[in-house]
């Protein structure tokens, strides 16, 4: 086994971006699924 050089570990690129991308679309896609929900069947508060 290696070890990596600094410049070699300058070079590596994880896959944080792509995670942080998808759960924005997820999160937005279900807010959207919520904000349609509230507007086609309304229900009243308990309160």
């Amino acid at each position: 086994m290696n070890e990596l050089t600094k410049q070699e570990l300058l070079k590596v690129s994880g896959g944080g971006i792509s995670f942080g991308v998808g759960c924005c679309i997820v999160g937005v896609v279900i807010f959207l699924i919520g904000v349609i929900d509230g507007y086609v069947r309304p229900l009243k508060c308990n309160g």
